[in-house]
């Protein structure tokens, strides 16, 4: 099964959160959460730090990283597993090959034409809101 990661990184007043604006399909041009691929030598909890440092430069010290969910697309033979965090100081962003910008997070996730996802994304925000997880 191909396993891929994405991360819910929330700015340090947990008002915001960090996305990319893809620049290639699928999703060419939408917002979506940083993430991407997990090699066979690393945990999923490793890739996620090691995707956001590539994507971000972001850093192990700057943030801790826990689980949140996972989804598995059968038919697909593909599994996405999401985490997310709370910047504990501010950073300078470095962008890999798409550009990142910090939403706010009221926004309308499940806007197609605006996020990725299929709405997956005001899915994760959801349960992150109203579940009360401990940043």
């Amino acid at each position: 099964m191909r396993q891929v990661n994405i991360i819910l990184v929330f700015d340090k007043t947990q008002q915001k959160v960090l996305m990319c604006q893809r620049q290639k399909d699928p999703y060419k041009g939408l917002l979506n959460a940083i993430g991407g691929k997990k090699e066979p030598n690393e945990t999923l909890m490793e890739s996620c730090y090691r995707e956001m440092e590539e994507e971000s430069g972001i850093t192990p010290k700057d943030i801790t990283l826990k689980p949140l969910l996972t989804f598995q697309y059968h038919q697909l033979d593909y599994e996405l597993f999401v985490a997310f965090g709370v910047l504990k100081n501010g950073v300078t962003l470095v962008e890999e090959k798409n550009p990142l910008v910090w939403v706010d997070i009221n926004e309308d996730f499940e806007n197609r034409n605006r996020f990725a996802g299929d709405g997956n994304i005001q899915h994760m925000m959801d349960v992150l809101k109203y579940e009360s997880f401990d940043f």
